[in-house]
C-alpha cells in the first residue's frame, strides 16, 4: 500500500525564467525584471532561475550571483523562487545553495554531479553529494533527474535519498517514461516524497499529473496556459484538464521539439516584454521558420505573453 504523502509546501506551476541579454550579449537587468513581472502576472505559482532553460551554461560565476540577487530582490516575496545551484564540486554546489538560501531562495534545484559527455559518478558518491547538501541547507532540495546529466537515477535510489536526507524532498522527473517513474517513486518514497514534479516543458504533463505529479516546471512564456491544465486537474476536473491540454499541446510541442530554450524569449520579444531574444554565442539564433511556427501556434491561443507588453 502506498504511504500517505505529506502536504506539499510548493506545488503548481513554477516555470523557468529565461536569462535576458542585450544585442551585445550583456545581461539586461531591466529586461530581466520585466520578464519576471510578466511571469508573475501570468499566474506563475513560483519561479525557477539559473536552470538549463535559463542558459546557465553560458553564465560566468559573477553573473549568476548578479542574477540571483537582482531577481530575488525584485520578486520581493511575491512568489517562491527556486535557484538552480548545480555544480560537479560538492563544496561549490553547497556554497551556491547557502548563498541562495541567505538571499531568500525557497528551494535549490540540483542535478547529480557530472561533467562533459563521460565524467559520471556512482550511487555511493551521489548519495554522499546530496547528503552533504542536505546537512548544509535549511531549505528543500529538488533533484533534477534530467537526461543532460547522463546519470541513471533509479526510483529506488531517489526514494532512498528522500528517506535518508531531510532536505531532499522534491524531484523533477524529465527522463523517458516519466509518468511510470513518478508512480514508482511515490510508491517507494511515501511521505518522504513531498514534491513529485513534471518537467520538460509540459510535453508529458497530463500523464505525469495522472501519475501523481503535484508541480510542473515548464518554459516561461505561458504559465497562464499551463495553469488551465494544472488547476483543473488539481480541482478534480480531469475532463477539463484533458481539454485544456489538447488546446495548448501544439504550442507545448513546438517549444519542446522545435524552439527549445529560445522559445520563451521569442514570445516575450514578440509581446513587447523584452527588447532582445538572442542567445549568447556560440549558440545559434532561432530559425525564422521555427519562429514563424511558434508564433502561429501562440496566436491561436492568445496567451498573455503576446499582450502584456503592448
Amino acid at each position: 500500500m502506498t504511504a500517505t504523502r505529506r502536504p506539499a509546501r510548493y506545488q503548481g506551476v513554477f516555470p523557468v525564467v529565461p536569462t535576458i541579454f542585450d544585442e551585445e550579449g550583456t545581461l539586461d537587468l531591466a529586461g530581466q525584471k520585466r520578464c519576471v513581472d510578466f511571469m508573475i502576472d501570468a499566474g506563475s505559482n513560483g519561479l525557477c532561475i539559473l536552470a538549463n532553460f535559463s542558459e546557465q551554461f553560458v553564465l560566468a560565476d559573477d553573473e549568476r550571483e548578479t542574477l540571483t540577487r537582482a531577481i530575488l530582490e525584485h520578486v520581493a516575496g511575491r512568489v517562491p523562487v527556486i535557484v538552480t545551484t548545480t555544480h560537479f564540486s560538492t563544496d561549490i554546489c553547497l556554497a551556491r545553495g547557502q548563498r541562495a538560501q541567505a538571499q531568500g531562495a525557497a528551494m535549490v534545484m540540483v542535478m547529480p554531479p557530472y561533467h562533459g559527455a563521460t565524467l559520471r559518478l556512482g550511487e555511493k558518491q551521489i548519495h554522499h553529494f546530496f547528503g552533504r547538501l542536505s546537512d548544509g541547507l535549511d531549505i528543500p532540495i529538488m533533484i533534477q533527474d534530467a537526461p543532460m546529466a547522463g546519470t541513471p537515477l533509479s526510483a529506488t535510489f531517489l526514494a532512498k535519498m528522500a528517506h535518508d536526507f531531510e532536505r531532499v524532498r522534491y524531484f523533477k522527473i524529465e527522463t523517458a517514461g516519466a509518468a511510470s517513474k513518478l508512480r514508482e517513486l511515490i510508491e517507494l518514497g511515501g511521505d518522504a516524497i513531498e514534491g513529485p514534479w513534471d518537467g520538460e516543458e509540459a510535453i508529458t504533463l497530463l500523464a505525469d499529473l495522472d501519475a501523481g505529479a503535484t508541480g510542473a516546471m515548464t518554459g516561461g512564456a505561458y504559465p497562464d496556459g499551463i495553469r488551465t491544465i494544472v488547476d483543473a486537474f488539481a480541482a478534480g476536473r480531469r475532463d477539463e484538464a484533458v481539454e485544456a491540454y489538447g488546446r495548448w499541446l501544439p504550442l507545448i510541442n513546438h517549444e519542446n521539439r522545435q524552439g527549445g530554450f529560445l522559445a520563451a524569449k521569442a514570445l516575450m520579444k514578440e509581446g513587447g516584454i523584452i527588447a532582445c531574444d538572442a542567445p549568447r554565442s556560440p549558440y545559434p539564433a532561432m530559425s525564422p521558420h521555427v519562429r514563424a511556427g511558434l508564433l502561429d501556434a501562440a496566436r491561436r491561443l492568445d496567451p498573455l505573453v503576446l499582450r502584456w507588453g503592448r
